[in-house]
């Protein structure tokens, strides 16, 4: 992605977002309690895709769960091979 990417983080809705030229991409989580996060979903619109917006919002979640000392659950496909591409540590992640 070569822009510079404003990201939001909704609390409320449990969403990362982002909109670029007019176009919403979001990543949704559930807080499952006792400190872990399920992410479930990333969307990204057919317009922005292969631009890393996917990749960019999933770090974003990433960082925030390891700021708050969340372990996560990657359900979403592409959470799963984020993680995996990067080389993340396994601690802090539930890959059942």
């Amino acid at each position: 992605m070569t822009e510079q990417l404003s990201i939001h983080h909704d609390r409320t809705s449990h969403q990362f977002e982002t909109t670029v030229d007019g176009h919403r991409a979001y990543l949704a989580y559930v807080d499952l309690g006792k400190q872990t996060l399920d992410i479930y979903r990333t969307f990204v619109p057919d317009a922005l895709r292969g631009r890393g917006v996917a990749a960019v919002l999933t770090q974003h979640a990433l960082d925030y769960a390891a700021k708050e000392g969340y372990t996560v659950i990657p359900s979403c496909s592409y959470v799963e091979w984020y993680i995996e591409r990067q080389g993340a540590s396994s601690d802090g992640l539930d890959r059942e």
